[in-house]
């Protein structure tokens, strides 16, 4: 892998969004509409108007308010494009021909359009935890878990962008004690620190996709907050799993990172016991060495590690259409809450407090769940061809019920 050349944008060379970096966002500003554009330092380079000045071939791909469009044109288009993009910003003839709109003056949306969404439990740590808290004189992990990547189907049209706000869910919750369940806003409101993955291939039902393919069926990745409910998923869950306690809300960063730019991130999976079976299989490193940060009124609560996943994305394709489930271009998938070994790797409250029976510390105060008011920041970052590169941020603040 070659070192990306040099670029002429000011500030951005050596930044956490260099040219080998470059993921990409929907974004309008006050003069004009939604169009793709992909970051550079601080500022945002306009490939829509790029395209129409320049490769008006690409236009109808690039001036659009979705990703879909560019997604469905196939891997070599994302490549072409991709290719162009630090041609634009590298070679200093075009630096007056492209317009760069800094990132204080775009307004930043959700970037593509989801089509179907599908959130994980691939976790080990994760997993272990939950069913320690829940089952604490029981096995921590189901008998399937070690076998297949345990999933369920979210709900996409409550998808959001980062800096959305979350109001804050009301429904049934009933306490192990309460002799029946009760109506009003959720109790204890926790978040789920997740990486999620961009379909950008439609295969048709009854077609199977295979982990070999997954650099050519997924786009690129974006951060996720899987924000739960955990009092209303308590009561709801048995037997169907969760519900309304997770679809009112699922925030995404504005930035969605190509694969290409994680090259340099890649790496062998903890291991796996036992052996899985053959639909599941891979060759070479299949995992990502993305670090989060979880971040509560300022102050970093949690530093989960993408590393020690135990479930691989491509595992997780594999497994959502094994049954012959089709894929349409913008369907989603996460890898459920990332968490590792230790106390500050957890990367949802639920374990931090240990089931709301330990405390952790944001901003001076002890805490268990979210309080109204609080503002919840997860930032990601991998290692890039130059140093560190981010993969944006899911931010969100929690307002009240009404």
């Amino acid at each position: 892998m070659s070192t990306p050349p040099v670029t002429w944008v000011k500030a951005a060379a050596g930044s956490a969004y260099d040219v080998d970096n470059l993921p990409y966002a929907v974004f309008s500003t006050a003069e004009s509409g939604p169009r793709i554009g992909v970051r550079i330092g601080d500022h945002v380079l306009d490939l829509g108007a790029a395209a129409t000045a320049l490769r008006p071939d690409w236009t109808v791909l690039l001036d659009t308010a979705a990703l879909n469009p560019l997604m469905a044109d196939g891997p070599a288009t994302w490549a072409a494009v991709r290719s162009w993009a630090v041609e634009l910003l590298t070679d200093t003839a075009y630096r007056d021909r492209v317009r760069l709109v800094p990132l204080a003056d775009a307004t930043l949306r959700l970037p593509f359009e989801v089509a179907d969404y599908v959130d994980y439990y691939a976790s080990v740590d994760h997993a272990t935890n939950v069913g320690r808290i829940f089952r604490p004189d029981g096995d921590a992990l189901m008998p399937n878990w070690r076998h297949l990547p345990v999933g369920y189907h979210g709900r996409a049209g409550s998808i959001v962008v980062s800096g959305t706000p979350v109001r804050r869910p009301a429904g049934q919750r009933k306490a192990p004690t309460d002799p029946a369940p009760s109506y009003g806003p959720s109790l204890r409101l926790d978040i789920e620190a997740e990486l999620g993955f961009v379909v950008g291939r439609s295969v048709p039902l009854g077609q199977r996709v295979a982990t070999s393919e997954f650099a050519e069926t997924v786009f690129g990745v974006t951060g996720v907050n899987d924000w739960s409910s955990r009092d209303i998923q308590a009561w709801e869950y048995v037997p169907l799993g969760p519900n309304l306690g997770k679809s009112f809300a699922t925030t995404v960063s504005a930035w969605v990172t190509p694969l290409a730019a994680l090259e340099h991130a890649r790496v062998d999976l903890p291991g796996q016991d036992p052996a899985v079976l053959p639909y599941l299989q891979e060759e070479g490193p299949s995992g990502y060495d993305i670090d989060v940060e979880v971040e509560v009124n300022g102050t970093v609560v949690a530093r989960p590690p993408y590393s020690c996943m135990y479930w691989s994305p491509a595992q997780m394709l594999a497994h959502l259409t094994v049954n012959g489930a089709s894929l349409r271009v913008g369907d989603f998938y996460a890898s459920g809450t990332i968490s590792g070994p230790e106390k500050h790797q957890r990367g949802s409250f639920l374990e931090l407090s240990w089931g709301g029976k330990e405390t952790w510390t944001a901003d001076g105060q002890e805490r268990t769940f979210l309080e109204d008011g609080d503002e919840v920041v997860l930032r990601y970052s991998a290692p890039g061809a130059r140093g560190r590169i981010g993969l944006g941020e899911v931010r969100g603040k929690i307002l009240p019920t009404v």
